[in-house]
């Protein structure tokens, strides 16, 4: 199973190069097999590559849903 996230795109670097923002997180990824990207556009990132772009709204609701899952799957998450 593969897993793609979206990541919000927040710098151009040259070389095919970006860097987005996951959750908080910055990472430097290749845009190569992206066309047409720009700051604040959202990406399906695998592996250290975007692999396409995402609608903004279902962006959010994704990410909404990945946070979702993980407060549940954290012990505190858990009822007794």
């Amino acid at each position: 199973m593969c897993l793609a996230i979206p990541a919000r795109l927040v710098e151009l670097r040259p070389d095919d190069q970006a860097v987005v923002d996951l959750g908080g997180i910055r990472k430097e990824i290749s845009i190569a097999l992206v066309a047409d990207v720009r700051v604040g556009d959202y990406v399906i990132v695998h592996v250290g590559h975007a692999i396409g772009t995402i609608d903004p709204e279902e962006a959010e609701r994704t990410l909404a849903l990945f946070a979702e899952m993980a407060q549940l799957a954290s012990p505190a998450g858990v009822s007794p």
